[in-house]
Order: C-alpha cells, then sequence, then structure tokens
C-alpha cells in the first residue's frame, strides 16, 4: 500500500521557461527505501521540498496517508509535518545556541511532547552521541553534527525520512555509518526512507532507484 503519492506535481518558478519538476507522478510503499539520482539542477531537491510539504507546488497534488497535504492551511500543514515527516538536510540545519539534547528535541518540545528520559537515552547512544549530549553544534565534527540531524528527524517517529545529500559533505567512513543509522530506522522501525544522491554506492543500496533529469522522472538509473 503506497503510503505517499504525488500526482502530476509541477513547480514552475518564475522567471525560469522550463518548469523543475515537470507533472511529476511518484508512490512509495510503507516502509520502502528510495533513492532519487540525477545531475545537479535536475530538480531533486524540489521535488523532496514538495513531497515533505516545505515548498508549494504550482499545481498537482501530495498525499500522505488519507491526506492532501496542500489542502491543510498553513498552521495545519506544519503540525501534520513536523508530525508525520522527518527532514535531514545537507547541511545539518542545526540551532547553534541548543545543545545536541536541544537539537534533536526541539521537533518533540514544538509539538508539546515530552521525550521519555529512556528514549533519549537509548537514541544518544544508537547515534553514537551520549558523551556529547551537552555539546553545541560548533564544538561537534560533520559526522557528529549530521548524526544530529538524524536524531531529530526521528525523535518524533514520523512515518517518512526526507533526507537530501545526508552524506554530501562526510567522508567515505561517515557516511557509511550515517546511512546504517538510516537503514536501521527503515528496517527495524518500518520508517518509510526518500534519500537524494549523487554517490551510486548509497543508491545501490536503496530497495528502488528514481532517476529526475530535468525536472521528469522515470523509473530506474
Amino acid at each position: 500500500m503506497a503510503i505517499l503519492t504525488a500526482r502530476q506535481l509541477t513547480k514552475q518558478y518564475a522567471g525560469e521557461s522550463r518548469p523543475a519538476l515537470d507533472h511529476a507522478d511518484f508512490s512509495i510503499e510503507k516502509g520502502e527505501f528510495v533513492a532519487i539520482v540525477g545531475p545537479s539542477g535536475s530538480g531533486k531537491s524540489t521535488l523532496l521540498h514538495l513531497l515533505g510539504g516545505i515548498d508549494q507546488p504550482t499545481s498537482g497534488r501530495v498525499q500522505l496517508y488519507d491526506t492532501d497535504i496542500y489542502a491543510l492551511d498553513q498552521t495545519q500543514l506544519a503540525i501534520f509535518r513536523r508530525r508525520q515527516v522527518g527532514l535531514i538536510y545537507q547541511f545539518y540545519n542545526l540551532i547553534p545556541d541548543l545543545t545536541v539534547v536541544e537539537n534533536m528535541t526541539l521537533p518533540a518540545d514544538l509539538d508539546g511532547r515530552t521525550v521519555a528520559t529512556s528514549e533519549l537515552t537509548e537514541l544518544l547512544a544508537t547515534l553514537g552521541l551520549t558523551e556529547k549530549q551537552d555539546a553545541l553544534p560548533n564544538q561537534l565534527s560533520g559526522g557528529q553534527q549530521q548524526r544530529v540531524a538524524i536524531g531529530r528527524a526521528l525523535m518524533n517517529h514520523p512515518a517518512i525520512i526526507l533526507a537530501d545529500e545526508p552524506t554530501g559533505n562526510l567522508d567515505r567512513r561517515n557516511s557509511q555509518d550515517i546511512m546504517t543509522l538510516l537503514r536501521q530506522a527503515n528496517i527495524k522501525q518500518g520508517q518509510t526512507l526518500i534519500v537524494i544522491t549523487h554517490d551510486p554506492d548509497i543508491a545501490k543500496q536503496a530497495d528502488r532507484v528514481v532517476t529526475i533529469n530535468d525536472g521528469v522522472l522515470r523509473e530506474g538509473r
């Protein structure tokens, strides 16, 4: 059963002759791991932002479970996104004056939910951040910052994880560590995973690969 479906999804930016995304049809099954590949400027990030409710499409629709996300008002969309979607960015997007724990628990705090100490302790240990839990982002390595970003994305147990080049700024060892963590969430927790990547080794790990070029999607490499 498809957990997320996009139909005729289009994004046309003002002043551009060609749409960034051109009538894309896309669906993903619950628990599936899909890699999205394509050259720079092909529309990968645009697609991810539209699937996650971050940007508004010019036309088309995105349905997560039974909810047409763009039929929601801005407040409803923000709440829905916070509870159902975990976002991981290439450049981490951590709050510089919050600690590791504070960054990770921010989505839960915004949702008025108290994170159980046992849950937080377990996630910190899984991420290898137990000894860094009180550190600020500028006291962490790139790999550690990306782990914090993953912890933040996982904290509310979202139905779907969207990762935009999550290993783009990391060395080979840290890249594989990050993908191992994401794959664990995907396999053990049954969370659906969509990853944008330029790395063929990461794409090989996916259940399915979708290629995008000039805003047009096609299945396979």
